[in-house]
């Protein structure tokens, strides 16, 4: 057993807090490295997935909420991202305040290109399948819980 590694019961919630913010840490940059050669931010990824998931519903609240930024971050994102080519922003009813966002074709290639990561991979490649199920289980429990609290 690797000796870095503490026994199951010998580490306090701080440490495991520090452990988790560690690991979103150093997966983000290394996934940032990866996507850097198709020069697309994590960021505009995560935006081009829930968009994707939302369909015809895409609007800037909704987004916002599903991202958990303020409308006017998304916004300025859904500008660029537009600038880019990734997304369409859309008047349904000329006039309208409202906008509909969909995804490009090119939006749609880059969240292509996004789900194939040889880095989250190898990351994940260092467990078996029944610890990515424990891990998975246990953080969704943990994320459950954040999402209660924040709501309330």
């Amino acid at each position: 057993m690797n000796k870095s590694i503490k026994s199951v019961h010998s580490f306090s919630n701080f440490e495991l807090f520090l452990l988790m913010g560690k690991i979103n840490h150093l997966t983000f940059l290394a996934r940032q490295r990866e996507l850097s050669q198709y020069h697309i931010p994590g960021q505009q990824l995560h935006v081009l997935r829930i968009i994707q998931e939302l369909g015809s519903k895409a609007s800037l609240s909704e987004i916002a909420k599903n991202v958990e930024r303020k409308i006017n971050v998304i916004s300025r994102q859904t500008i660029t991202m537009e600038k880019d080519g990734l997304i369409r922003r859309l008047k349904d009813v000329p006039k309208s305040r409202l906008l509909r966002i969909e995804l490009s074709d090119k939006g749609q290639e880059m969240l292509k290109i996004g789900k194939e990561s040889k880095t989250i991979d190898a990351i994940l490649s260092t467990l078996t399948e029944k610890e990515k199920q424990q891990v998975y289980t246990s953080l969704s429990k943990i994320l459950a819980m954040l999402k209660k609290g924040v709501q309330n």
